[in-house]
């Protein structure tokens, strides 16, 4: 990819950062509801799917802020 790619693609990352966050806030709401219901497999299920999807998120952004860093350095 070209750094015009690679940025045009952390800039979409980023926005797309908000609907991760209220899918894992959906996530979290249904697990606390889970609690409150006596499902304790639905709710760790659901917190470790939540904190996944988290972490990938974070590591694709910075993995491409990485790599955008890399190129301005050696361009």
């Amino acid at each position: 990819m070209t750094r015009e790619e690679l940025v045009s693609e952390e800039t979409k990352m980023k926005s797309q950062k908000i609907t991760t966050a209220v899918f894992i806030g959906f996530l979290i709401g249904i697990a606390v509801w889970s609690a409150t219901h006596k499902g304790a497999f639905l709710t760790f299920l659901l917190l470790f799917f939540a904190f996944w999807i988290g972490k990938r998120s974070a590591q694709n952004i910075k993995s491409l802020q990485e790599e955008i860093s890399r190129r301005e350095e050696a361009g």
